[in-house]
Order: C-alpha cells, then sequence, then structure tokens
C-alpha cells in the first residue's frame, strides 16, 4: 500500500488521532501539517495574554535536550498561577522534555526557567522540589510495588527534615484521599491502576508543590479511572491553587481539562491558544483530536 505524504490513507500504520482507520494520517503526514499550522509560532505578547499579567512559570528562548541530543529548539512558555496547560504534538515533538526540562532530568545549553520571579535554570531537581516548588509525577509506573502504600508516600517526603515531619505530611495525605487511607499498610501491588496512579500523585504533593507536572495521567488506565484522575487534578487546581502543566496522549481529554493548550511541532510552539478554542480548531481537531 502507498500513499502520497499528506493524502489520508488506510490500514495498519502508525498514525495519530483517535478516528476510524479511514481518517487516520501516517506520522510524516502529520508531522508535515502540523508544521503548517503556524509558520513562527505564538508571539510572547500572545502566551502572556493567555496566562495573564504576571506569571508563575516563566520559559525564556529554552534550547535543552539529552547529552549531544538537542530536542527543544527556542521554547518559549507562560502560566499563571493556578491555571492548568496542556502539551500536545506529534511523538517526539518534545512535549515530555518540557516537563523535564522544568524539573532539571535535561541538558539545558540556552534560555532559562524562572518560578515566581526565581531563576531555577541551573538547579538540580532536588532544590527545584524543595525550594521551588515544582513536583513531577512520571509517565511510567512509579510505585514501588512490595512496599506498603504508607512507605510509598514516605518516600514522597524524602527531603524533610525528618521522619517525623514526612509521617505527618502522610498523615494529612490519607485525611485527603481515604480511598488511600483504607490500603495504607497495604503492599502497593494490590492497587488498581487508578489507585496506583492517585499514590504517585499523592506522592508528588508531599512536600506542597506549587507547580505539578504531570505526564501522561491516562495512560494505561480504564475510562472509569481517568475520569477519577482528571477529578482529582481538577480539584487540586481549583481548590488548592495548584499549577499543573500536563502531557497527555488524549488530547480532547487533557484540553477539554486544561485552561490552555500548546502544539509542540519538532521541538517549536507551533500554535498556543485557549485550551476550548484548540478544540474547536479544526486543524488541531484534524491532526490530533480524531477529526
Amino acid at each position: 500500500m502507498s500513499a502520497a505524504p499528506g493524502n489520508r490513507i488506510t490500514g495498519k500504520i502508525s498514525g495519530h488521532g483517535l478516528g476510524a482507520v479511514d481518517t487516520v494520517l501516517s506520522v510524516d503526514a502529520v508531522e508535515k501539517a502540523a508544521a503548517g499550522l503556524a509558520a513562527s509560532g505564538p508571539s510572547l505578547a500572545d502566551l502572556e495574554a493567555l496566562a495573564g499579567p504576571d506569571p508563575l512559570l516563566r520559559i525564556d528562548g529554552l534550547v535543552a535536550g539529552y547529552g549531544a541530543m538537542e530536542i527543544l529548539h527556542g521554547v518559549d512558555l507562560r502560566l499563571g498561577a493556578g491555571q492548568s496547560l496542556c502539551l500536545i504534538g506529534p511523538n517526539g515533538a518534545g512535549k515530555s522534555t518540557v516537563l523535564h526540562s522544568i524539573y532539571g532530568f535535561t541538558t539545558i545549553t540556552t534560555g532559562s526557567i524562572t518560578v515566581g520571579g526565581r531563576d531555577v535554570t541551573r538547579l538540580r531537581p532536588n532544590a527545584r522540589l524543595k525550594d521551588a516548588g515544582i513536583a513531577y509525577v512520571l509517565q511510567d509506573n512509579s510505585v514501588f510495588p512490595e512496599m506498603t502504600v504508607e512507605e510509598n508516600l514516605w518516600l514522597g517526603g524524602y527531603l524533610m527534615t525528618s521522619p517525623a515531619e514526612s509521617k505527618r505530611a502522610a498523615e494529612a495525605i490519607f485525611d485527603r484521599y481515604p480511598r488511600l487511607a483504607e490500603r495504607r499498610h497495604k503492599r502497593a501491588f494490590v492497587l488498581s491502576g487508578g489507585e496506583r496512579r492517585l499514590l504517585e500523585i499523592s506522592r508528588a504533593l508531599m512536600m506542597q508543590p506549587r507547580v505539578l507536572l504531570v505526564d501522561e495521567p491516562s495512560i494505561g488506565l480504564e475510562p472509569r479511572y481517568i475520569d477519577m484522575v482528571f477529578e482529582i487534578l481538577g480539584d487540586l487546581q481549583h481548590r488548592e491553587g495548584k499549577t499543573i502543566i500536563l502531557v497527555e496522549q488524549n488530547a480532547r481529554k487533557g484540553l477539554s481539562f486544561a485552561d490552555i493548550g500548546y502544539v509542540l511541532v519538532a521541538g517549536r510552539v507551533a500554535l498556543a491558544g485557549k485550551a476550548s478554542d484548540l478544540l474547536d480548531n479544526p486543524e488541531v481537531g484534524r491532526l490530533f483530536l480524531g477529526g
């Protein structure tokens, strides 16, 4: 089977979107079409208008990657306190690398990252968590299955001054989430997928972060647990004022949750807008939302 790049094709091929087979685009076609969404990307004025007058998180001209491999090529980002941002785009566009860079997992060669006016560009991940209030919920299953739910939580407080402080923070988590409290002495391998994700999020909350980075919160979960996880994230944003950046494979779900959406293409921000506007954008829908 063959098809010209950019044409709709059918068959078993790697692609993007959640539509029927006859609406799926090849990876190359998606990347080419996505690159055409915006010739030069949004301006800083556009990003600042979305984030408000005093953004909590600022990224300017970020060039970053892993070792000698450059993934991000001048990314700018603005996000206000208590806002949520969903990053979407083709595979390999650099979405998770943005999260990794904010937390300190990448090699940053140019640009800056500031949180609450503090430059964190060169801080190590531990300092970003403890001193700048940035926490990261990893994409991969990071629960320690042979440890109890309570012990997993205590690990989230490893930077606290004493074990007693960590235990007090864990009790506050159990008060908030009775579902975990009921299983506090159970080994984590008995938890459902949704409960494991709740435990991962809760462990990230132990240090009371201001900024929560969440990588693929719905991955591997049944629909009922996906809804539960997004309800938890919504509660953290709207009731506790957490600032949330997420990468989500289900782009429609992620944009439905978030205030703001960015489309990343080839390590650059190609498009930015209110998440609701991106949901209504026909080209975004065709490329990333299944038509």
